[in-house]
This record gives C-alpha cells, structure tokens and sequence, in this order.
C-alpha cells in the first residue's frame, strides 16, 4: 500500500473515530458543502467549490455534501419512437409549422456551483432540467422564428440561426453558472403537405435551372458553329480570290504572249511587205526585164523549141533554146548604159 493511500486511510480513520464524514471529488466533478448548523463561521451553502480530485473530511451530521460535474454535457431534443415530441417545434415567418431536432452542448462553471446549489437544483441532472432544457427551447424557437421555410435549405442560414440561438443562450444562462458551447440544429420536419410543395418547387426550380443551363449550352453551341460557318465562308472567299488572282494573272500572261507573237507577226508582215514592194520595183526597170528573161530561159533550158511558120510552103526553122540563154545571160553581164 502506498504511502499516500495509507495517509487517507489513517485519516478517515480518525475522522469516523472523531465523528466526521469523508467526501471526495472525481476529476470532473465539483463539491460544494453545507452546513445546518455552524457553531462557527457561515450557516448554510459555503460560497467555496472544492476542487476535482481531492478528499475532503466534514462533521457527519451537521453538514451536507454535493457534486456538480464539471465536464462537457449534451442536451439533445429530438423526436424519438418513446418521445415524439421531444424536438423543437417552431412556427417560420411565412407561418409554416417545423419541428427540428436540437443538441445543445453546456457545461458547469466551476466557481459558480455554490450558486447553483442555491438557485436551481442539487445535482447536474436538475440543471439540465429545471435550467438549460426550457431556456434552450425558448431561445431556439426565438432564433429560428425569424426565419423562412425554403431558408432551412440553406447551409449558411442554419448555421447562422445556429449561432444566434448559441448568442441568446449564453446571454441568458451565463449569469445562471451555465456555460453554452454550442448549438447544433439537426433533422428538421415541415408539415407533410407543405413539405411536399417545397420538393415540388425546389424540382421545379432544378428544371428551370436544367433548362436554363441547356438553353444556354445551345447558345454557346450556335455562337461556335456560326463562328465556324464564318471561317469556312472565308476560307472559300480567300481561295475563290486567290482563283481569280491566279485567272486574272494567267489572262495577262495570255494576253501578253498574244500581244507579243501578234506583233512580231505584223513586223514580218510589214518586213515581207517592204520585201515585195522593193522587188516589185527592182522589177519593175531593165534589171526587172532581164530577171523576167533568165526566169524564162531557166524555164526552157534543155528544151527544143519548133517554130512552124503560119503560111504554106513556109520554111522550116529551128530555134537554139541554148544559145538563147547564152546570149541573154550575155547581155545580163553587160555593164548598165549610161
């Protein structure tokens, strides 16, 4: 046995020998005395709390002892089988009847405990039901009236209604030795009949919604495919220009070369020309003559010529093709008269 075992043992002892009660305190508990009669000192609720963990040693018959815990406590109101009204039912701004499940989280003050003891019960258990359960519902109901129907689909306007009950708890029951932690709204419950008004509103608004969101893919869809038609429309206006551009410079070209081979044509032709009219007039003096003989005696070089006279008993007489064209290339060679 421990030494300090031993000393607790010695002194209860000696506290039952000499007419005294041993009271104790767990780790999260509280104790607070009082005494019927006081010879000496205060009469009735000692304003001290006696700390948790500790062993304490009071007369037996002229004192009484009790403990408050000190941990933290869960106050749920909710609708159970064995209870059904055990949740918060409240009336919304718009006059709709909900019912909603609560946990309010609450603990003791230590410091505050002989007041309590005074005031409100003598045991945990008391606080919880003379005290934090009627406060809670009152505040709760206070906090949430203010509020709409369709407001409990939103998060943010529960969590605030939440807080704002907390605020009014702890302003009332703080005062009380009460500390209020936090509040936490649960399932809530409308009318059956209006509830499911709210489902049939709430999908047809998701409708709309859908429908909005689709109306307004096919917008976006129409934008993209007239934006695509634009730049396929383009796109043939660029090549159908580039056609023209090569057509047009392909003409040009065509119409150069035709330019260019037309008048090369007519320069022979006027070349040809000039040609002829300076032959036709070299042919047209002596040297002209003579070219006329060397063409005809060219003709009938090799060829025998018969010349028949016209009239009876006309002689016959032969002509020298050859010595024609002699003599006249003869005279050909002869230097022009002066």
């Amino acid at each position: 046995m421990s030494s300090r075992r031993l000393a607790l043992l010695l002194a209860a002892l000696t506290a039952v020998a000499s007419g005294c009660t041993c009271h104790s305190t767990d780790a999260n508990e509280v104790g607070v005395l009082t005494r019927k009669l006081a010879p000496f000192g205060k009469k009735g609720v000692q304003d001290e709390s006696y700390a948790p963990g500790g062993t304490y040693f009071f007369p037996a018959i002229i004192t009484d002892w009790h403990v408050f815990e000190t941990k933290l406590q869960n106050l749920r109101m909710v609708k159970t089988a064995d209870e059904p009204g055990g949740d918060v039912e409240f009336k919304t701004m718009d006059g709709n009847d909900i019912s909603v499940d609560v946990t309010v989280a609450w603990r003791i003050d230590p410091t505050r405990a002989p007041y309590i003891l005074q005031r409100v019960g003598e045991s945990t258990a008391d606080v919880q039901e003379r005290l934090v359960r009627p406060a809670s519902r009152a505040y709760v109901r206070d906090a949430l009236n203010p509020l709409k129907s369709e407001d409990f689909y939103a998060a943010d306007k529960r969590f605030a209604a939440a807080e704002t009950a907390r605020t009014l708890l702890s302003t009332a029951l703080n005062p009380e030795g009460v500390i209020v932690e936090q509040v936490i709204l649960g399932e809530h419950r409308f009318n059956p009949a209006y509830e499911e008004v709210i489902k049939e509103k709430k999908l047809a608004e998701q409708n709309a919604e859908r429908l909005r969101s689709e109306a307004s893919a096919a917008g976006e869809e129409a934008k993209r495919n007239l934006e695509s038609a634009r730049g396929r429309v383009s796109q043939q206006l660029a090549a159908a220009a580039g056609d023209l551009a090569k057509a047009k410079l392909a003409a040009d070209a065509q119409f150069i070369k035709a330019k260019n081979e037309g008048e090369a044509i007519l320069a022979e032709a006027r070349s040809r020309a000039q040609g002829i009219e300076k032959e036709n007039a070299a042919m047209a003096g002596a040297g002209g003559r003579t070219m006329v003989k060397l063409r005809i005696a060219e003709a009938l070089k090799g060829k025998r010529i018969i010349l028949v006279p016209a009239g009876r008993g006309a002689n016959l007489q032969t002509l020298d093709v050859n010595q024609l064209i002699n003599a006249a290339a003869a005279q050909k060679a002869l230097p022009p008269s002066e």
